[in-house]
């Protein structure tokens, strides 16, 4: 039961070329960055990617990203990272785009072992009628567009029908982890994590402060140790490298 690794490198050393991983975090909130660097050094290439976004340039996901180890990522945010926008509009990445809770309820779906669902979100948009471009040639045409989804009606309303997902890999970061593999998140830094560590079928998570079973309240447990395969230990100074995406000054 105890599922402590001696270190990151260790945690990620059989994640193979063309693997997918669910990512948590949001922006540089509750990025595992220290795993997500173990696998930037351990080589890993043509990753497929399942994040609401891909960092920013030369952190967290991005530093995969910016060493062109990234083959495809699934999201809703391309947000700050100009090498991210750079890749996609060049042709050098796909990328699936999504409403956001959609990313989120796909990725709970398939940890709980729910093939699909209907949601409203997407439907009379090209979510639902396809033709998002999913990768560009470099010379600026669509070589990949998305399929028309199946729209059902409910009640007189339509909804669309997702798929949820499920991946090799999920890496996660939590404030407070024991050795069976329970998590506690601080507060916004929850945001993905839960539900990318659910949709992994190898599920690594690196912690900021690892404890003893038993000594995390069972009700304050807010992922289950069952969706955890491999715990990482984090040295202080790791746990307390928390980069601000943006500061606001007035």
């Amino acid at each position: 039961m105890d599922k402590v690794v001696a270190s990151a490198a260790d945690a990620v050393a059989d994640v193979g070329d063309g693997a997918s991983l669910a990512v948590g975090g949001f922006g540089l909130c509750g990025v595992p960055t220290v795993l997500i660097s173990a696998l930037h050094d351990h080589g890993a290439r043509d990753l497929r990617i399942v994040s609401n976004n891909c960092g920013l340039d030369g952190r967290g996901l991005g530093q995969l990203l910016g060493a062109g180890r990234i083959a495809r990522a699934m999201g809703s945010y391309v947000g700050d990272n100009k090498e991210f926008a750079r890749q996609y509009l060049a042709g050098e990445i796909e990328v699936e785009l999504m409403p956001q809770g959609t990313l989120a309820e796909r990725l709970r779906a398939g940890g709980a072992g729910i093939p699909a669902f209907y949601t409203p979100a997407g439907v009379g948009t090209q979510v639902a009628d396809g033709g998002l471009p999913w990768r560009y040639t470099p010379g600026g045409g669509v070589a990949v567009a998305s399929p028309a989804k199946e729209v059902r009606e409910f009640d007189g309303r339509e909804y669309v029908l997702e798929e949820g997902i499920r991946t090799d890999f999920a890496l996660v970061r939590a404030a407070v982890g024991d050795r069976h593999g329970n998590l506690v998140f601080d507060k916004a830094a929850r945001n993905f994590n839960p539900l990318a560590a659910m949709a992994g079928r190898v599920t690594l998570a690196e912690v900021e402060r690892l404890v003893e079973p038993g000594d995390i309240d069972p009700d304050a447990v807010h992922l289950p140790g069952v969706f955890v395969q491999r715990v990482v230990e984090l040295t202080p100074e790791q746990a307390a490298d928390k980069p601000i995406e943006k500061r606001t000054v007035r």
